[in-house]
């Protein structure tokens, strides 16, 4: 178990964990100087012969010194609140009380110290102070135990509550990655660097690499202590020591507020959607994006509020917000975080993270909204699952999900309603009715495509994206769209897509400018005129040569050249009628056939290279007899 004492200044905190423990809490010359604690304090003792050491935690009561005290706070299973009876509630009781009420901390005992120094009267009268100030919260109804560290007087009664209190702690799960803020970072003679702090969860061993963060630097664990002892291992709920090493690691590298992380579930965030609570005794309400500090862990961080439901936040209600942070931080779901005002003199709420990758548009949406209530009241991912799912129109990242959970996929049981769609950018969640009508989405943006432009075979992947308008990423909507084409839903004639029933057709002006061209096209025969010899104007001549090219209802030889596919097809049966006679084509024998000059004849013999009819060697030519063409010229 760890403990973690809170309280205003000079209420004999540091005094009452020596006369519990017999060691001395403050160590620093300067505080023993002032007679204050300044600095986080860490002490191991036994609450009981053959127990297992209990681990405390010191904070300073000091309100400039309010951001060790939440650096401490983080990650301990039980709060001790020390009053002083001769001063009763004060300030910074009321603002620890918060702030332990806001991490969620499971457990509080209350320690009404320096009794010897009042009258039991007064004893009896901050009794009630403290009832009254605990009454509404989570601790209403905690032990409230008299003591003097003086005297001893209530020792061994506070001494009992923590033991039926430690018997009473569960073992934290250890399952999901290895998790620790860092406190302290020191080096050892002998040993190198070592940094201390609790462990949120998971476990580490000797010989496991982890991450640092927020640089990202790769580090090794040489050596451990758990809970002050040297051991192979250690886990969540823990306080630890690690020894480590790395490449060019160097002390001054590492500091408080800093982390150490398994390595898949390394990835820091600036951006995080949270479950805002502000505290009923703020005097002024929050407003969109206020200026804060953001505690968490063991970091200090400043930032900004973006109010998702509102344009303020009055005292003692709650919202949905996104904090926009300055510097990164590693957190999953459910890490409690408090906010302070800008000067970091007061203590304005707290809350916890609901998604440590927020995102930067549609973030007010009713879908996000919808997400955000989920995963507020749900209390696993696979709970969670099926609503995120069905509020996302672009799939949820399985790899995302897993630091935002901090819970391996390998562990998870997927709902049926949930698909995972292998895209070329890796897998992909989706709501399996949402990915169906995604599919009959995109079929009707294709007809209404054809609808549109009746003169064209289709369009191609990324036009059709495009025309689409989806939110979808590429790698997403090509994944799509292969499962509509391997289901016949929709047919690919080269680059172009389309539904199998679609046929293309010209417009009627197109139609009937063809009507004036084609007689034109069929008394020239074999030497069709140019573009510019049509007698209407060359580019909309040519772009409607152009659009029944695509359509396969002329051919383009050179630019503004274009043969009718009947004559083409008769040019390719001479072609043929050729190879019979002798499989090698030369171009005089082509040009005496077609009745043309050697430029022109030359010019068509390409055109047949480039469809894959013919096969060029030098200035010979061989029929390829696989060629479609060929094939259906023959016959």
């Amino acid at each position: 178990m760890i403990v973690g004492t809170a309280g205003h200044i000079d209420h004999g905190k540091t005094a009452l964990l020596q006369a519990l423990t017999g060691q001395a809490g403050d160590r620093r010359r300067e505080e023993r100087e002032r007679g204050m604690t300044i600095d986080l304090g860490y002490l191991y003792a036994a609450l009981e012969p053959g127990a297992a050491l209990t681990g405390f935690i010191d904070v300073p009561g000091h309100e400039r010194f309010t951001h060790n005290m939440l650096a401490g706070a983080q990650g301990i299973d039980l709060v001790l609140l020390v009053v002083a009876a001769d001063d009763g509630v004060m300030p910074q009781t009321r603002e620890h009380l918060a702030i332990v009420e806001l991490l969620g901390i499971p457990r509080a005992l209350v320690a009404i110290s320096k009794c010897d120094r009042v009258e039991p009267s007064r004893v009896q009268a901050v009794r009630g102070q403290i009832s009254n100030l605990l009454a509404p919260g989570p601790y209403a109804g905690a032990p409230l135990i008299a003591l003097s560290s003086v005297t001893g007087e209530g020792i061994e009664t506070l001494r009992e509550a923590l033991l039926n209190a430690q018997r009473e702690v569960l073992q934290r799960s250890l399952d999901g990655g290895f998790r620790l803020w860092i406190d302290r970072a020191f080096s050892v003679a002998g040993a190198g660097i070592v940094v201390t702090g609790t462990a949120l969860s998971g476990q580490v061993a000797v010989g496991d690499t982890l991450v640092l963060g927020p640089p990202g630097k790769p580090v090794r664990v040489r050596g451990l202590h758990a809970q002050n002892k040297a051991a192979q291992t250690a886990m969540a709920g823990q306080r630890v020591a690690l020894n480590l090493s790395g490449e060019r690691l160097a002390l001054e590298q590492i500091h408080r507020g800093q982390w150490l992380v398994a390595e898949w579930l390394y990835a820091p965030s600036q951006r995080i959607d949270i479950d805002l609570h502000l505290l009923a005794s703020e005097p002024r309400a929050v407003e969109h994006f206020q200026p804060v500090h953001v505690h968490v862990g063991t970091q200090d961080v400043t930032g900004r509020v973006a109010l998702l439901e509102g344009s303020s936040l009055a005292p003692g209600e709650r919202m949905f917000a996104q904090v926009l942070l300055n510097a990164p931080v590693q957190v999953v779901r459910g890490d409690p975080l408090i906010l302070r005002d800008q000067s970091a003199q007061r203590t304005l709420g707290g809350g916890r993270v609901l998604d440590p990758f927020a995102p930067t548009r549609q973030r007010r949406s009713l879908e996000r909204i919808a997400q955000l209530q989920a995963l507020t009241h749900a209390t696993n991912l696979e709970e969670i699952l099926p609503a995120l799912l069905a509020n996302s129109d672009t799939g949820l990242d399985p790899q995302r999900l897993e630091r935002q959970f901090n819970h391996r996929r390998a562990n998870w049981m997927l709902p049926e309603e949930v698909r995972l769609i292998e895209t070329r950018q890796g897998p992909v969640l989706f709501n399996a009715t949402r990915w169906q009508a995604l599919k009959v989405e995109l079929l009707q943006h294709l007809a209404r495509f054809h609808e549109l432009e009746p003169d064209q075979m289709g369009p191609d992947r990324d036009r059709l994206r495009r025309f689409a308008g989806t939110a979808l990423d590429r790698p997403t909507f090509i994944s799509l769209l292969d499962e509509l084409l391997a289901s016949g839903a929709v047919v690919a004639s080269g680059p172009w897509l389309h539904l199998p029933d679609h046929q293309v057709r010209l417009s009627e002006e197109d139609e009937a400018l063809w009507q004036q061209l084609q007689p034109q096209f069929e008394a020239a025969g074999f030497d069709p005129p140019w573009v510019r010899e049509l007698g209407h104007d060359e580019v909309t001549v040519r772009l409607l040569l152009r659009k029944m090219a695509r359509l396969g209802l002329v051919h383009q030889v050179v630019r503004d050249l274009f043969y009718t596919d009947s004559m083409i097809r008769r040019l390719a049966a001479m072609l043929m009628q050729l190879a019979d006679a002798d499989p090698v084509i030369q171009v005089a024998a082509f040009r005496d056939t077609v009745g043309l000059g050697r430029k022109r004849s030359i010019q068509i013999l390409e055109y047949f290279d480039r469809l894959g009819l013919t096969r060029r060697f030098g200035d010979k030519r061989h029929i390829r007899l696989d060629n479609a063409l060929a094939l259906r010229t023959r016959h």
